[in-house]
């Protein structure tokens, strides 16, 4: 038997799924517009900015853009092709493929993340009490810890890498 979402729960969602549709298109249409960047290459050249040697297992990076291994190897496909990232096989496994950030790569995301950062602040963190961002700290990782688990514990161990 179903149980529907009462007056109280549907506002919640509504407004989650909004949140889901719309905040996507604010950040892709800023990074697009500035640095011909999808949300999504700018995610992985970020993450690849943040490792050691700028060097990360193609493994560990979809778990880290939360991205499937497909999806990450046509977007790094993309990105090799603008001399933004190198693939090579790993010097300690040979069966493992390592992404790498170029000199190309790491000169973009620098110039991209201030407009990305302002549109996240402008867009999200400013709307928000100190609060309210704990709270949203904590809904996240509620949510996070139900449907992808494995997300939380990258995103945990980011938040200590800092």
């Amino acid at each position: 038997m179903t149980k529907w979402l009462n007056e109280r729960e549907m506002s919640a969602w509504l407004r989650l799924a909004s949140l889901l549709e719309l905040v996507p298109g604010v950040l892709e249409t800023q990074l697009k517009r500035d640095s011909d960047l999808s949300h999504f290459e700018y995610w992985v050249l970020a993450m690849l900015s943040q490792a050691p040697e700028r060097t990360l297992r193609m493994s560990s990076l979809a778990s880290q853009t939360r991205g499937t291994l497909p999806r990450l190897s046509h977007v790094v496909n993309r990105l090799e092709k603008r001399g933004l990232v190198e693939r090579q096989a790993d010097r300690v496994d040979a069966r493992a493929t390592n992404a790498s950030l170029t000199d190309a790569g790491w000169d973009l995301v620098v110039r991209a993340a201030p407009g990305h950062v302002e549109t996240v602040r402008s867009s999200i963190i400013d709307a928000l009490t100190p609060d309210q961002l704990d709270q949203l700290t904590a809904i996240g990782d509620a949510i996070l810890a139900r449907v992808r688990p494995e997300a939380l514990e990258t995103i945990r161990a980011l938040d200590e890498a800092r």
